[in-house]
């Protein structure tokens, strides 16, 4: 089954394993240990359950964590040869003023025109955010190596 085109409103993905499986299963496990260790107060072993449930739930959020800033970084990477490779000469020279978070909002405007206009204006200052450069990206270049 082929996924719909990319545009602004669909481009966030989830991975359903983490998101709808660990995730919830996680904060389940926390919240039935917080209520076991209330109905057994006085008793030290529901209180390291507590803990342990805690670290799991930070151990899960630490490691999305840290995959998305790699993620993050070898988007920053192709973007940067991207962008040396398909903006005018008047631009490529600039393209180490883009912060990270510009990088990454424009992967998804495509290799035409757009994409030297709309670097213009994150460089003048016109566009800043993530949100506000995608939001002006009118044709889209879909991610589809995205877990």
């Amino acid at each position: 089954m082929a996924d719909a085109p990319q545009s602004y409103p669909t481009h966030r993905r989830y991975f359903p394993l983490f998101h709808f499986v660990v995730l919830p299963l996680l904060a389940i496990n926390l919240i039935i240990r917080i209520i076991y260790a209330y109905r057994h107060w006085g008793s030290r072993l529901p209180l390291w359950e507590i803990l342990v449930a805690f670290a799991l739930i930070s151990l899960a959020l630490t490691v999305r964590a840290m995959v998305l800033t790699v993620q993050d970084r070898l988007i920053r990477l192709e973007e940067t040869l991207r962008l040396q490779r398909c903006l005018p000469d008047d631009l490529r020279g600039r393209v180490g003023e883009l912060t990270s978070d510009q990088l990454i909002a424009l992967r998804f405007c495509g290799d035409d025109s757009e994409l030297a206009g709309l670097t213009r204006s994150v460089l003048g200052g016109q566009l800043t955010g993530r949100d506000d450069i995608k939001k002006s990206i009118k044709m889209w270049r879909p991610d589809t190596m995205r877990a």
